[in-house]
């Protein structure tokens, strides 16, 4: 902290983390610096910088574990972020049941302003900074910046349009940074070995580490922070011990539950941004879900569809009414009375969702349904010819 404020300019700060190529770990994958670089240095209003503990994506569990292990280093990146940004007010937007989580934070925030790290004047270096905790809505849609800023400003947590980015009209329609407990768990670690450092580690365009949460029917399931471009194989098998019971890989779900699935003949695919695009699927939130051989694939899409159906905040009407008939239909398949004309029905009623709403959950509700289809079509048409489950009878296929 002492060398951020009394070695660097802001726009130093921004540069170096442009240059380390630090991305946005919460599932977008925003460059960190550029987004910094999107705040108007002229602007004469005030600026905020707010943290996205909101941790809300199904098999996501590092930003937890980050907060309740070393609130300290989220706190000393959320510090930088807002010297470089020139937010004098921060904030963190903490799921509502990660109660533990916010205590910890509560009691390094206490140590931090007793050791001059936060308030006025840090370290004599004249910047103010005052960061205050912020309970979260208990909804999963709170977790998408816009809402985030519309339940930290007390209103219901529907998103807003975009544009205006938060860059430039963000909370109380000030200017606005928001980046996840992971990205700014980096900062202090950039600052401390350099751009050249971090950008060395991981993939050219997918730099440095990412924690994996891995779970499902591994051996040890865990948090793994390993170099961006580790292969799925060396996940599973090395760190996580391989599937349990010496059962066959089946399918797994590499960034969260709105993320594509995947087969095992993609078992080498490197896990970053760039590598998983191009196979098909999304780096998403780091959350890989493993699925052995036992598993229904239409079970596992039905589970999901409710998840979706449950938080779709209601704003916009394709993913209102759009997700709610996607679980009647898979409900229908999914207790043997699925009808032929089903898979085409669902299909059109996700295209005819994607992209045709405010923010990304309704494009996140349809992806567990279309790639599950396109994956495992012959369960799915099993489930509706033979009215019952092909895995419950035995069979073993991958």
């Amino acid at each position: 902290m002492h060398k951020v404020l009394k070695e660097h300019t802001p726009d130093e700060l921004i540069e170096m983390v442009k240059k380390s190529g630090l991305r946005g770990r919460g599932g977008a994958g925003f460059p960190a610096g550029l987004k910094w670089s999107f705040v108007p240095k002229d602007s004469p209003k005030p600026k905020f910088l707010l943290c996205n503990a909101d941790e809300g994506e199904p098999g996501t569990f590092k930003d937890r574990a980050l907060i309740e292990n070393d609130p300290h280093q989220l706190i000393e990146g959320i510090i930088i972020a807002s010297y470089a940004i020139g937010a004098h007010r921060a904030f963190i937007y903490i799921r509502g049941e990660f109660y533990f989580g916010a205590k910890r934070l509560e009691k390094a925030l206490e140590e931090c302003y007793q050791k001059g790290y936060l308030g006025k004047n840090i370290l004599g270096s004249g910047f103010n900074l005052d960061l205050n905790i912020h309970r979260g809505g208990g909804a999963y849609i709170c977790g998408e910046e816009t809402s985030l800023m519309e339940s930290v400003e007390g209103e219901r947590a529907n998103p807003r349009l975009k544009p205006p980015f938060p860059a430039s009209v963000g909370l109380y329609k000030n200017p606005t940074v928001i980046n996840n407990v992971e990205t700014l768990s980096n900062i202090p670690h950039i600052v401390l070995n350099g751009a050249e450092w971090y950008a060395n580690i991981g993939m050219p365009k997918s730099t440095g580490t990412k924690i994996f949460s891995l779970s499902g029917h591994v051996n040890k399931p865990g948090n793994y922070e390993l170099p961006m471009g580790v292969t799925l194989r060396e996940l599973i098998f090395e760190h996580g011990g391989g599937i349990k019971d010496n059962r066959k890989l089946k399918a797994v779900i590499p960034g969260g539950v709105s993320t594509p699935v995947l087969t095992p003949e993609l078992l080498d695919v490197k896990m970053d941004f760039e590598s998983l695009y191009e196979a098909g699927s999304l780096l998403g939130s780091g959350a890989t879900i493993v699925m052995d051989e036992t598993t229904c694939m239409v079970k596992i899409a039905l589970r999901i569809s409710k998840f979706f159906e449950h938080e779709s905040c209601g704003k916009c009407v394709p993913c209102r009414e759009g997700t709610r008939w996607i679980r009647q239909i898979m409900e229908r398949i999914e207790n043997g009375k699925g009808r032929e004309e089903d898979l085409d029905l669902l299909l059109d009623i996700c295209t005819n969702i994607a992209g045709k709403t405010v923010c990304p959950l309704a494009d996140g509700a349809v992806v567990p349904i279309t790639s599950t289809i396109e994956k495992f079509r012959d369960e799915y048409e099993y489930h509706i010819k033979q009215k019952k489950c092909m895995v419950d009878l035995g069979e073993r296929f991958v």
